[in-house]
């Protein structure tokens, strides 16, 4: 899944100030804020304009963040950017965290190393991950010594926070190998959701390379470069011990993850995922379609956590664009402009959008909402009442060899059990879905998302190593 950068645009939202973007403060990470304002573009240029000696302040004392716990009612910050979330909570950050403007997604494989090894790299991600979010540089003193490397790659010093969030993932590959050995004393522990994998869906050609791996790394922010900064800074604390298997870069977020924000488009110029899990929801309906419950397997240590599964999916504008619009609509089921179901005879505002489809609505004799339009088949409703918390974004990547764009959607989604509320609903979606014309889902992974790091916690998933590492 291997993507470019793409610089952000600016522009003012309606009833925001210039540049739009209203104050933010600082949010806890097991439940995060979901002010509409919070999560607004700002361009690089003005940031560093406004910021001053920001540089000089973020050099100080940074490792001491690495033992930092959630702040709530924190007062809101000077500047925009300056958004942080913490880094320690009972879920991780970056999954109800209300959806940034970019992505940075990247898995790794580790080398053939001592399990103690592997809780150090986690260990050490964890820390430099508390620093990064706060919009510390990694290791508090980079410059410190004239002779040795710098601690901080240095691409982000002097630029805030960005809302940055990063979450960490487990793969199949963490507890056992290809022939299924016992890689590092864990298999016992390995969840059957991993063991069994991600099964295989009608019409994909799946690249093995751009798929799985043994850990994950998603950074999320409202800046390209600062979610760089984040995946190269770790990606160098990796070294010697995990290489990178994959990256996915996104832009232009594909979801919202609260009702405050509005719906995006994506690169087919629908609305979508209208009626997934918003951050807002009760904490019953997270616990029953979200977050591993303590009676779950492996819930000893996973309770808490999540299920991450992402699909790479490649979308052929250039046969979709010659169209009709009718056409498109009915494929979609929505009305375009305002993302209404089209049983809503005559859309005239956005709030339709979220009016429940009528699917026994009819014409002449014909479903409004056709039967095989993309939300008939994959909305809750025609799905036993399964959701999933969507976080996807679009991509680029140049052009290929017939010179049409190369681009479409890094769908990613959180599920407490995939087995119940993703595998079923994607396989109705590839075998009955009128929009699969259009799409080649080229790349997979499934990972384990531990719970949040707690106050005492050295790193990401230490329940998972307890009795196993001394």
């Amino acid at each position: 899944m291997r993507d470019r950068m793409s610089d952000k645009d600016e522009r003012t939202e309606p009833g925001k100030g210039e540049g739009g973007h209203p104050a933010e403060e600082t949010a806890s990470a097991d439940r995060e804020p979901t002010d509409p304002g919070a999560r607004r573009r700002v361009s690089r240029r003005a940031m560093l304009a406004s910021t001053g000696g920001a540089a000089a302040a973020f050099g100080l004392g940074g490792y001491a963040l690495g033992r930092r716990t959630g702040r709530d009612n924190v007062a809101p910050s000077t500047h925009p950017a300056d958004t942080t979330y913490a880094f320690r909570g009972a879920h991780q950050s970056g999954i109800l965290t209300p959806a940034q403007d970019s992505m940075f997604t990247a898995a790794y494989d580790l080398r053939d190393i001592d399990v103690r090894l592997v809780r150090k790299l986690l260990r050490d991600w964890s820390v430099a991950a508390e620093q990064m979010m706060a919009g510390e540089l990694v290791g508090g003193q980079p410059l410190a010594d004239k002779q040795a490397a710098p601690t901080d790659t240095g691409e982000a010093w002097g630029y805030p926070a960005s809302g940055l969030t990063i979450t960490f993932g487990l793969g199949r590959g963490l507890f056992v190998d290809a022939k299924g050995r016992d890689r590092f004393g864990l298999k016992s522990r390995m969840p059957g959701i991993l063991a069994e994998g991600m099964p295989r869906f009608a019409n994909e050609t799946l690249q093995s390379g751009d798929s799985d791996g043994d850990l994950l790394v998603q950074c999320c922010a409202d800046d390209n470069q600062v979610a760089m900064h984040a995946i190269h800074n770790l990606t160098r604390i990796a070294f010697g011990k995990a290489v990178m298997r994959w990256s996915q870069v996104g832009y232009g977020r594909t979801s919202s993850t609260s009702r405050d924000q509005q719906t995006p488009r994506n690169l087919f110029g629908f609305k979508d995922g209208t009626n997934n899990i918003k951050a807002e929801d009760p904490t019953a309906q997270l616990d029953e379609h979200l977050w591993v419950q303590p009676g779950d397997d492996q819930g000893d240590w996973m309770a808490g956590g999540t299920y991450y599964l992402s699909r790479r999916i490649r979308m052929f504008m250039e046969v979709w664009d010659r169209l009709r619009l009718g056409e498109q609509e009915q494929t979609m089921g929505r009305d375009k402009m305002y993302g209404a179901p089209l049983s809503v005879t005559a859309p005239t505002s956005a709030k339709q959008e979220f009016t429940a489809p009528d699917y026994a609505a009819k014409a002449g004799g014909a479903a409004l909402v056709p039967g095989d339009s993309h939300i008939a088949v994959v909305s809750p409703e025609q799905n036993k009442g399964r959701r999933m918390l969507r976080r996807g974004y679009n991509y680029t990547d140049g052009i290929d060899s017939l010179g049409r764009i190369n681009a479409g959607l890094f769908f990613v989604a959180f599920v407490r059990d995939p087995r119940t509320n993703f595998y079923p609903i994607l396989s109705r979606m590839t075998r009955s879905d009128a929009l699969t014309e259009y799409l080649q889902h080229q790349a997979s992974a499934l990972f384990a998302i531990p719970p949040g790091i707690g106050a005492g916690d050295q790193g990401v998933a230490e329940k998972l190593f307890k009795g196993v590492v001394a």
